[in-house]
């Protein structure tokens, strides 16, 4: 009876987990430490799912672990962080047509007849990607090709930057578009010289063939969600910032968190398009148990899209005499929504895009921070795209973080110019002239606007080029990054633009143990080849994540 009363006394005193401490030896890794100094070492030490600490080569990792692993002296580095991008868009992508690199509107057009012919059973056919400034006409596309390769059903294909979409007459009609349709307000119906409408729907235009479409049931949303993050794994992402996340959404999150399902961790914004957005925001935060999911913030589109013409511009655009864009929301409406969210106590991730949007939002952040006293929660612009001088310093004088995302300078080189000109260029993607103004700029790639392969936007925030290492020297190398700012944006700041800078973004005691490892050192090959890298592995939480 007395060692059976031992026993149970023993057992109220046990831990219900047992720490299983795992080392990783032999590693060329890298890290930073908390003022943004780039950290060498050797050999990493967690215990369940979080930092114990990293050792240099001259110190001994501990021989008693639970298990240790030979690193093969591969270089291994935290997870990167994507701060802006669209999970369940990205997952979509990759179960629907993909436009992605076509080079005419007919190449796209038979694309979509592929597509449909080996899956009949779909009531609508979507895709996303097309991008008519690649394409040899740069002219955009008409519903008349759709047709001659699918006019029994409905298609609906977004733009790469998702602020147009192109239909094809079935579309059309379901959603009575025809001549007499009027333009939305914050939105345009591209139409031809006799006044009919083209198939292209800009911007708030869009909901008029998109409330037609079918909605996701809830597992449908959770299957594309996990198929996303699935994927996103494997390009060494270990975290992301969904950039709008409705009701549906984060329902589907909740559940995925709940089922331990989710491979690497998502901050998600809650849409301010939401008709239950007052409803979220009196939920308050949100925080998984495990850090797989976070909801503290929301996010609100001021304008539309430089690639359309839809970024609201002050002047009008250099190439279309007498258009400067689209706003999205009336003054009233967006600061409405900025403000109860600020009241609730949400960070506010505003995308801008042109230089009007951007002035607008700032000037809307510098009268309610100062009414909601909410400069600690880190509000964001997000692109922060083109700017004035006169708001470049703004940024740092508010406490607001622009959200930018480094491949769209490299995509976009081709035709910002034109669009813009050569002045307010000086104020376009300028993320060297935000740093030195003091602002903190946390990185993305705007999936599936952009691939989210992290080493695209790396590789671009460091030379200013494409995958081609064009143009040569950098577009406006002045703005570029040096490689230790550059993986900050991927880790620590990204981190801080999320307030998950004291459990993510580095491999200090304490935190996640989310890491990569790569094919490659980055801090050492040349900076034309970082592009090139390969991820080999991804842990998140101590635990391997990727085949």
């Amino acid at each position: 009876m007395t060692s059976l009363r031992f026993l149970l006394i023993l057992s109220l005193f046990s831990p219900l987990v047992s720490a299983d401490t795992t080392v990783i030896t032999n590693v060329n890794g890298y890290t930073l430490n908390s003022d943004k100094t780039l950290v060498r070492f050797s050999a990493i030490a967690f215990t369940n799912d979080e930092v114990d600490r990293v050792y240099s080569e001259q110190e001994k990792p501990p021989e008693n672990a639970d298990v240790t692993i030979d690193g093969n002296g591969q270089t291994l580095i935290p997870g990167l962080i994507d701060a802006h991008g669209h999970v369940l868009s990205y997952g979509l992508s990759l179960l629907r047509v993909d436009l992605v690199g076509t080079t005419t509107e007919t190449e796209a057009a038979q694309r979509v007849a592929e597509f449909s012919a080996v899956n009949p059973e779909l009531e609508w056919i979507q895709g996303r990607g097309w991008n008519q400034v690649l394409w040899d006409s740069n002219a955009f596309p008409n519903s008349s090709s759709l047709d001659a390769e699918v006019s029994d059903k409905p298609i609906w294909l977004s733009r790469v930057d998702g602020h147009a979409g192109w239909a094809n007459s079935a579309a059309m009609a379901l959603s009575g578009i025809n001549r007499q349709t009027e333009d939305p307000d914050g939105g345009q119906i591209i139409r031809d010289e006799n006044g009919d409408a083209t198939g292209v729907l800009i911007d708030n235009a869009m909901a008029l063939v998109r409330s037609n479409i079918p909605a996701l049931t809830s597992e449908e949303i959770k299957y594309a969600l996990a198929t996303s993050m699935k994927s996103l794994a494997t390009f060494g992402l270990t975290s992301v910032h969904d950039a709008g996340a409705g009701s549906s959404i984060t329902g589907a999150y909740k559940d995925l968190a709940a089922e331990q399902a989710m491979p690497i961790r998502v901050n998600a914004m809650i849409s301010s398009r939401d008709e239950n957005y007052s409803l979220l925001l009196d939920a308050g935060h949100f925080r998984s148990s495990d850090d797989s999911l976070a909801i503290n913030s929301v996010k609100i589109a001021a304008d539309g899209a430089l690639g359309s013409r839809g970024a609201a511009m002050i002047d009008d655009y250099s190439d279309m005499s007498k258009h400067k864009g689209l706003l999205l929301l009336d003054q009233e409406r967006l600061e409405y929504l900025m403000r109860a969210a600020m009241n609730s106590n949400f960070q506010v991730n505003t995308h801008a895009i042109g230089d009007a949007a951007n002035m607008i939002v700032l000037d809307n952040y510098e009268n309610l921070i100062r009414e909601t006293n909410s400069r600690d929660s880190r509000h964001r612009v997000e692109h922060a795209q083109i700017l004035r001088f006169e708001d470049i310093v703004r940024f740092a004088e508010l406490g607001v973080i622009p959200s930018m995302q480094a491949t769209h300078a490299t995509s976009d080189k081709n035709m910002a110019q034109d669009r813009i000109g050569e002045i307010r260029i000086e104020g376009a993607y300028a993320w060297r002239k935000l740093m030195d103004a003091g602002a903190v700029i946390a990185n993305g790639s705007d999936f599936p606007v952009e691939s989210p392969n992290p080493f695209f936007g790396l590789h671009a925030s460091i030379t200013r080029q494409d995958k081609n290492n064009q143009p040569e020297g950098g577009w406006f190398p002045g703005e570029s990054m040096t490689a230790e700012e550059a993986f900050a944006s991927f880790t620590i700041d990204a981190a801080y633009a999320g307030h998950q800078e004291n459990i993510l973004g580095s491999l200090e005691p304490g935190k996640k143990a989310d890491f990569i490892f790569l094919d490659r050192d980055i801090f050492t090959v040349p900076a034309s080849e970082i592009w090139q890298t390969q991820v080999l592995e991804t842990w998140v939480g101590g635990t391997k994540v990727t085949d």
